[in-house]
């Protein structure tokens, strides 16, 4: 079994197939961050198909649908560290839905120690303005695989300004397609196109390292 057949099925929505792969994979010994990048590929080729009219609404559902039961399977693998690291709010941006990049995200970071308030997806600038105000967290992460998704992060970061919310936590943005010029369109403080590397920028923001 490879991970190319995982991406394979995933981007088909052969839901038991899926399954399958990811319990041999993990019998072979295959390191489960792994698993998930290889859902990460697979939910990026989906968002791609769904820009393009050939996935709908129904067919991303699914696919989040599918990653859960992928996560039922892989979250007991991922090592727990015990040392509290900071607090998240995370959500995916207004006018996205796409929630298996986020989902992978909070699944590393809680291992990493961090304590995730995730609001779901499609949340409004305004929800997350509520959560910083409720929780106080350390970090905001917004994630995003649709283009439209960044007109809302640069909405929700404008909103913790006004709110006087702004310098109190440190902004990260996530999603295949997020780069450099995005993080400076939004005004984001940090960015990662996968979900190690944003649990590795979150670390590096609390002064505890890679």
């Amino acid at each position: 079994m490879s991970l190319n057949e995982l991406i394979n099925a995933f981007v088909n929505l052969e839901e038991e197939r899926v399954l399958n792969i990811v319990k041999g994979l993990l019998r072979e010994g295959r390191d489960p961050s792994e698993i998930l990048d290889a859902c990460r590929r697979a939910a990026t080729l989906i968002g791609e198909k769904f820009e393009r009219g050939e996935y709908f609404l129904s067919e991303l559902v699914f696919a989040g649908e599918i990653f859960n039961g992928v996560m039922k399977i892989v979250l007991p693998e991922l090592k727990k560290e015990v040392r509290p690291a900071g607090t998240i709010v995370l959500g995916t941006a207004q006018g996205d839905i796409h929630d298996i990049g986020k989902n992978i995200f909070k699944a590393f970071a809680e291992a990493a120690g961090f304590k995730v308030i995730d609001l779901g997806v499609d949340v409004p600038p305004e929800r997350f303005v509520e959560a910083v105000r409720n929780h106080n967290p350390d970090i905001v992460g917004m994630s995003g695989l649709l283009t439209i998704s960044y007109e809302s992060m640069k909405r929700t970061i404008e909103a913790l300004k006004e709110a006087g919310l702004r310098d109190r936590v440190k902004v990260i943005i996530g999603g295949g397609r997020v780069d450099e010029y995005v993080k400076r369109y939004t005004g984001a403080d940090e960015w990662a196109d996968n979900a190690m590397l944003g649990v590795k920028k979150c670390r590096e923001i609390m002064g505890l390292g890679g």
